[in-house]
C-alpha cells in the first residue's frame, strides 16, 4: 500500500485518540488542499497492510481509525483490510473522501472494495474541499459543502444522513 504518512494519537481527525492513515494519491487536486503532498500516485512510502495494522494496534488508548489522504477510496481494497482489523478491535472507523456519498454509492455498484469500505465506515466526511467555501468553524470539515455522514444509516436509507451534531 502506498501511504503519505501515519499519525498516532490524532485528536483533529475525528473524536477521541485516533490512528490516522494518510493514503497517497488523489485525482481531485482541490485548490487550497492542506494535503497537496498526497496527490501524486507514485510518491509516498510503500508499507504492507500488516505493518500498518501492527502500528495501529500498538497503542491501547487508540479508540478510532481515520482513513484520509490523498483519497482512501483509490486504495479501497487495502483500506478494507485495515478497517476490518480496526473493527475487530472495537475501534470506530472514519473516512475522508473527495467523492460525495452519492458518487461512492454508484461506484460501489461495480467496485466491491468501495462497497465493503463503506460498510465498514461509521462516519464519512464527503465531498471535495472548496476553497471559496472554507469555514474554520466547521466540526471535522474544511468547507461548507462537505458533510459528516452517518454511513450506516445512510446505506440503509439509500441517501445521505448527516450526523446530528456536526
Amino acid at each position: 500500500m502506498r501511504i503519505a504518512g501515519l499519525i498516532q494519537d490524532s485528536i483533529v481527525d475525528g473524536p477521541g485518540l485516533r490512528f490516522v492513515v494518510f493514503t497517497q494519491g488523489c485525482q481531485k487536486r482541490c485548490e487550497g488542499c492542506h494535503n497537496s503532498g498526497t496527490w501524486c500516485l507514485d510518491e509516498g512510502t510503500e508499507m504492507t497492510v500488516g505493518e500498518i495494522i501492527k502500528d495501529m494496534l500498538e497503542n491501547p488508548l487508540t479508540n478510532g481509525l481515520t482513513l484520509s489522504g490523498g483519497e482512501p477510496f483509490l486504495q479501497a481494497a487495502d483500506c478494507v483490510k485495515i478497517a476490518s482489523a480496526a473493527r475487530e478491535k472495537g475501534l470506530n472507523v472514519w473516512a475522508y473522501t473527495g467523492y460525495t456519498f452519492e458518487e461512492l454509492l454508484i461506484r460501489a455498484q461495480s467496485d466491491h472494495s468501495t462497497k465493503e469500505l463503506l460498510s465498514l465506515t461509521d462516519v464519512l466526511i464527503d465531498g471535495p474541499f472548496i476553497l471559496a467555501q472554507r469555514a474554520l468553524s466547521l466540526k471535522w470539515r474544511g468547507s461548507k459543502n462537505q458533510r459528516a455522514i452517518d454511513t450506516q444509516k445512510s446505506i440503509a436509507a439509500g441517501k445521505a444522513i448527516e450526523l446530528a451534531d456536526s
